[in-house]
């Protein structure tokens, strides 16, 4: 059994000026799609100069923290933020959703499609190696907040969160580390190296992480103000199945597309 490091939230401090240890993995993981990209593009994978990469991973930043902090307010604490609207702002303070975050970056890759005269999927295929290993970094950012811990347990590996209670919990953060960004990295470089049916990638990512969420909710505490849903699957778990579902869809139908009948 082991007890939460209970790492300082404030990575440095200047004064009046605060950088907090989340803010700092938002970065670090925005650093490392950029170096994954910058690779994918020198060897061949997209058709797009290093400026025009660099306008991409902008708007994907934008969609990112617009979405996720949204996606947060809307999907899982809508009440609380009406009462307190201005606490919508302090995302240093954690509370961002994954699902939000990937509706933000699938608009601005629709806008930076059209704007290039490149289809959505063609993006997206680029893009979806690069997300990951950011989740991964996210994950160990919710680790050193010290929220959404996970479910009780009588593992070894419990760890109790004193913020929390005195119960030995699962380090659910750490599960989703490994499995939506680690696990799920490694699958989608490996898979993405070689040439593929345009979707294909953006498939494998959309079922590859609508199942590794799905797996590793069964280890996390549902939202206090939520609970567990119907057929006692978490929100997480609801909003990863129409992920699930798509990507099948979508692996099909670029599967048939790229051998049509004759």
């Amino acid at each position: 059994m082991y007890q939460h490091p209970q790492f300082d939230p404030i990575a440095i401090s200047l004064g009046p000026l605060q950088i907090h240890w989340y803010g700092l993995m938002y970065l670090l993981a925005f650093a490392i799609a950029w170096l994954l990209g910058r690779h994918r593009i020198k060897q061949g994978h997209f058709d797009i100069s290093l400026k025009r990469f660099e306008d991409l991973l902008f708007y994907g930043i934008v969609g990112v923290v617009l979405g996720g902090r949204l996606g947060y307010v809307l999907f899982y604490q809508l009440g609380y933020y009406l009462q307190h609207p201005l606490e919508i702002f302090a995302v240093w303070d954690g509370g961002m959703a994954f699902h939000g975050g990937l509706i933000g970056v699938l608009l601005a890759m629709l806008f930076f499609a059209h704007k290039e005269g490149k289809t959505f999927f063609q993006v997206g295929d680029f893009v979806a190696p690069l997300i990951p290993l950011g989740l991964a970094v996210g994950r160990w950012g919710n680790f050193m907040n010290g929220e959404l811990w996970g479910r009780p347990t009588n593992g070894n590996w419990g760890m109790i969160f004193p913020m929390a209670d005195q119960l030995p919990r699962h380090p659910s953060q750490l599960y989703q580390m490994a499995l939506e960004g680690v696990l799920l990295f490694i699958v989608l470089w490996v898979y993405s190296k070689k040439p593929r049916p345009t979707g294909c990638v953006s498939a494998v990512f959309l079922v590859g992480y609508g199942i590794c969420r799905f797996i590793a909710e069964f280890g996390r505490e549902p939202d206090t103000h939520l609970g567990l849903q119907a057929l006692n699957l978490s929100m997480g778990q609801w909003l990863s199945l129409p992920m699930i579902l798509l990507g099948l869809i979508l692996f099909a139908i670029s599967i048939k597309r790229s051998h049509p009948s004759n």
